[in-house]
């Protein structure tokens, strides 16, 4: 089976969104991309996140050629694969249907640095992309052209996407805006928040460069 170990992952990860509440039902994507090969594993269109097995996961070339799959793919496979050509270093994108990225979109507001945690998209806000129907070339492209240098993007009256190095980080950046997008709802219901200054912001990003434990040495 081409593309195992991401069809297992997709697997994983789409039952995370249910559990981890970024999305309802069937609602919601997940993809990863391997450049070598060319080719890109997809979550299938409407089947439940718990009932979706690998062989289940469809693996289709950028040009929108199905290579290995019986079920049909996400109907956003569009979207992901403009993500893959805008952003070469992106390998996973994660699209949900998370309540407080939705309810932003909805408000028209994008998501602001209410927390220093929002870096991790790369930029000191995340944009958002104008309403286009779900399933749509013209979507793909209205999220590729809002999304910049930002790693994550809401979309009006729809949603929210994620990119990362792989999957668990494109999950994480998805699961960290959803939980800024929460605190920035939360504070407009009370007052006025605090946004962090695009300089302030520019620290964090630097430091977020050598955040972690260092690679160990072999």
């Amino acid at each position: 089976m081409l593309m195992e170990k991401e069809r297992n992952e997709i697997v994983e990860y789409g039952k995370k969104l249910v559990t981890e509440h970024l999305t309802k039902g069937t609602g919601g994507n997940i993809s990863i991309y391997d450049p070598e090969q060319g080719t890109m594993a997809i979550s299938p269109s409407g089947i439940d996140y718990f009932d979706t097995k690998p062989e289940d996961v469809v693996v289709m070339k950028l040009d929108g050629t199905i290579v290995e799959g019986n079920r049909k793919p996400s109907s956003e496979h569009d979207l992901h694969i403009a993500l893959y050509e805008k952003k070469p270093d992106v390998r996973a994108v994660v699209h949900t249907h998370s309540m407080f990225c939705t309810v932003l979109g909805v408000n028209n507001m994008d998501l602001k640095a209410v927390h220093y945690v929002l870096a991790d998209a790369g930029t000191p806000s995340v944009p958002l992309a104008p309403y286009v129907t779900y399933g749509t070339r013209e979507l793909a492209d209205a999220v590729a052209n809002t999304i910049g240098d930002s790693y994550a993007c809401l979309m009006k009256n729809h949603g929210m996407i994620a990119c990362g190095k792989n999957v668990a980080s494109a999950f994480s950046l998805a699961s960290n805006c959803e939980w800024v997008a929460e605190i920035q709802w939360r504070c407009l219901c009370c007052g006025t928040p605090n946004i962090l200054s695009d300089a302030e912001m520019a620290k964090v990003l630097h430091k977020f460069q050598s955040y972690g434990q260092a690679p160990e040495k072999k």
